[in-house]
């Protein structure tokens, strides 16, 4: 178990991601092939307990990142009926930030009885209640990207202690040559459970490299927030002093280079960022933004896409072989999970990942403003 992942109880097994897809992949074909995915997924050839008739609901958090909309939800819905031979579906809604909606939307989930269900929870600690009544129903939950609390069945999501460790293991190393930089911290919402592991993360790589002078929760993960933030660090701190700015996602990124260009900085220190969202992209070209994260939605939505399915249909073998990392939240232990790995998005790689991923084309990254960047870094 890694030490620095203590916070909500992760932990990685030997088999990595790309191993578990092989072998999915090679487990599904070899038990097509026996007539075991005709039963419920063990050996005793049972029944599976729903066909391909099913209904996934699907609860996204809000609207402030572009890759719930754009990525999750077609992805996911996608996926579910390419499972199902056309036959399943995915009842969708987001709360757009408001834990109190998000609580409304699952009840009428619920109420709908649904087959699953794929969360993705505003507030990790307010849906435990909400957790529990599904339960109480017989729907099973996963949680998605975010650890919500109560009686969850499975997780999906990015190893998030890593994307913390990326990002601040990147501005570490920019800044190695002057070792006690002064940096700020802006994190993302104190009610998103991620968050507290992203800082966690970013935080064992600062030790004895560079000084947090200052750190903000965001709430919310609003842009307006983050750059209200940062103004009040660089008032606290002085422009002057600061060598590098922690931003947790993309959004805050934006919002916090805006803050410093107002300012009037004559050269952006480096800001990391999360999401390679098109925007942040596009900064990283024009070298506004230092880093993101990438983070492949479609290998995340589709494994929660497959999970459900396999879980629904009863098919423990295929979903014990897509669930073989373990996550405690403060309420359930042993949770079987996903955890994706990540990658740190530079100016170096912007083609082999968004672009050979497909996330992007290079003429939605290479508008007019941007062309000149572009063929600097060989974007053509």
């Amino acid at each position: 178990m890694n030490t620095r992942n203590t916070r909500f109880g992760i932990r990685r097994r030997v088999v990595r991601r790309n191993a578990t897809a092989l072998a999915v992949s090679a487990m599904t074909l070899s038990l097509a092939a026996c007539g075991v995915m005709d039963g419920a997924g063990s050996e005793s050839g049972a029944s599976p307990t729903k066909g391909d008739d099913i209904t996934v609901g699907l609860l996204l958090p809000e609207k402030e990142n572009a890759r719930y909309e754009k990525f999750d939800f077609p992805i996911i819905e996608k996926k579910v009926a390419e499972l199902t031979n056309g036959e399943g579906e995915v009842r969708y809604a987001n709360a757009e930030g408001k834990a109190a909606e998000q609580g409304i939307q699952l009840d009428q989930m619920i109420d709908a009885e649904v087959d699953v269900l794929l969360l993705d929870a505003v507030d990790s600690e307010a849906i435990a209640s909400g957790v529990q009544k599904a339960k109480d129903a017989g729907i099973p939950v996963i949680a998605y990207d975010r650890l919500a609390q109560g009686p969850i069945d499975a997780y999906v999501s990015f190893d998030n202690t890593l994307v913390g460790e990326v990002q601040g293991r990147a501005l570490a190393d920019e800044l190695g040559s002057t070792p006690g930089s002064k940096i700020v911290m802006i994190n993302g919402a104190p009610t998103d459970p991620n968050a507290a592991q992203f800082k966690a993360g970013a935080m064992a790589e600062f030790q004895d490299k560079v000084t947090v002078a200052k750190t903000y929760d965001t709430e919310d993960w609003s842009a307006a927030n983050a750059g209200a933030n940062m103004e009040a660090a660089i008032t606290s701190v002085g422009l002057g002093e600061i060598a590098g700015v922690y931003a947790a996602n993309d959004g805050i990124a934006g919002a916090v280079i805006e803050v410093l260009k107002a300012a009037g900085v004559s050269e952006v220190p480096p800001v990391t960022g999360q999401d390679a969202e098109l925007a942040a992209v596009q900064r990283i070209v024009a070298g506004d933004q230092f880093m993101s994260v990438y983070k492949s939605y479609p290998e995340e939505a589709n494994a929660a896409a497959e999970m459900a399915v396999a879980l629904v249909q009863g098919r423990s073998i295929e979903f014990d072989a897509l669930s073989r990392d373990k996550v405690d939240s403060p309420t359930t232990a042993d949770i079987p999970a996903q955890l994706v790995p990540v990658t740190a998005l530079t100016r170096k790689n912007i083609a082999e990942t968004v672009i050979a991923d497909e996330i992007y084309t290079v003429g939605e990254i290479c508008t007019e403003k941007y062309r000149e960047d572009c063929a600097e870094i060989g974007l053509k």
